[in-house]
């Protein structure tokens, strides 16, 4: 059995979402799973559903490929954007992979390099990118910065694929261990970076060393504490998507296990694209895709007892636009009775 966080083991481990929907503590929800088994989807239909539960929800695509607009058939960006139809969902649409230049030069134009020039600045930048995940960890601390500043009850992460999702996780730990190498290395040379930065004219913006560093420490702090609240059960969880085969099961346990290694909360998985082919059904190709279905379902049953397992049914058409999402997303909360 997967040794995953489990909120409260008296928790009736039904097969809806309706227990998260209940959790009016959570602050972050997370949704991920392997490429294809339809987390934009599930993550948009929760948002909707965690919508008639909570005051003000805010859908987030970390995905580089996003797919939240083409969900909704509206164009999202960078800025939160209420979803047409609605009065308290928001989504917006930010790209991970930015860069800790972008970060230290203050909103300078991507690509401007504010060391360049300066022999010991750039000693400063090469201790930063040795630190592993680092330079999407500063785009990751800016996507936080947003949603803090932003008064939403709940945040709910539309994430990449798996691998990008577990090192999304990792930022705030690897931002801290960064932004605590910096810390020290100006500690320990900051009056003679300055001196040599007032001759050079200062980094852009006017900044010295001091006040670069201050920025960094608040930006420590800032993460800091939602490293802290990612840990917190009753802050944060993580919901898994899958479908009833074999690599995305490997994947979901591979997820899981990471995901209890840090210390988040992972108690929900949905599966999706499952077959309900009636009783007398004479589709060979359907009947066989079933039966390989079932078994895999079973695995995950026993695997995923202490789980809230949702089964969603493969639709006859793409759930795209406002109405369709609704109608899957009562599928969340209410079991799918398959047409007999």
């Amino acid at each position: 059995m997967s040794s995953a966080v489990v909120q409260n083991d008296d928790l009736n481990m039904e097969p809806t979402l309706q227990p998260l929907l209940d959790q009016k503590t959570l602050r972050w929800v997370f949704v991920g799973g392997k490429g294809g088994v339809g987390k934009t989807t599930t993550s948009c239909s929760l948002a909707i559903q965690l919508a008639k539960a909570r005051k003000s929800v805010l859908l987030i695509s970390t995905d580089p490929a996003h797919n939240l607009s083409d969900a909704f058939g509206q164009k999202f960006g960078k800025e939160a954007r209420l979803v047409d139809g609605f009065d308290n969902l928001s989504a917006m649409e930010i790209d991970p992979n930015g860069s800790l230049q972008d970060l230290l030069a203050n909103g300078e134009q991507q690509g401007d390099d504010p060391m360049a020039g300066f022999g010991v600045g750039n000693m400063m930048q090469d201790l930063a990118f040795s630190i592993p995940g680092v330079d999407e960890a500063m785009s990751f601390a800016e996507v936080l910065k947003q949603v803090k500043s932003l008064s939403y009850e709940v945040i709910v992460f539309d994430t990449a694929p798996t691998g990008h999702t577990l090192r999304f996780l990792q930022f705030p730990t690897v931002l801290e261990k960064a932004l605590g190498k910096l810390s020290q290395l100006s500690s320990q040379f900051g009056p003679m970076l300055n001196s040599i930065l007032g001759a050079r004219g200062g980094l852009p913006g006017g900044q010295n060393m001091d006040e670069l560093m201050g920025k960094m420490e608040s930006l420590r702090e800032t993460i800091g504490e939602v490293n802290t609240q990612f840990k917190n059960p009753d802050l944060t969880t993580f919901v898994c998507v899958c479908i009833a085969e074999f690599l995305s099961l490997y994947e979901t346990e591979r997820m899981i296990q990471e995901l209890t290694s840090y210390g988040i909360d992972t108690h929900s998985i949905v599966v999706n694209q499952l077959l309900f082919p009636k009783k007398e059904n004479d589709c060979e190709q359907c009947n066989a895709r079933r039966k390989m279905q079932q078994k895999y379902l079973e695995q995950i049953e026993d695997l995923y007892e202490d789980f809230n397992v949702v089964r969603m049914p493969l639709l006859v058409e793409e759930v795209r636009g406002k109405e369709k999402l609704e109608n899957f997303s009562e599928l969340l909360t209410h079991p799918y009775a398959p047409p007999q």
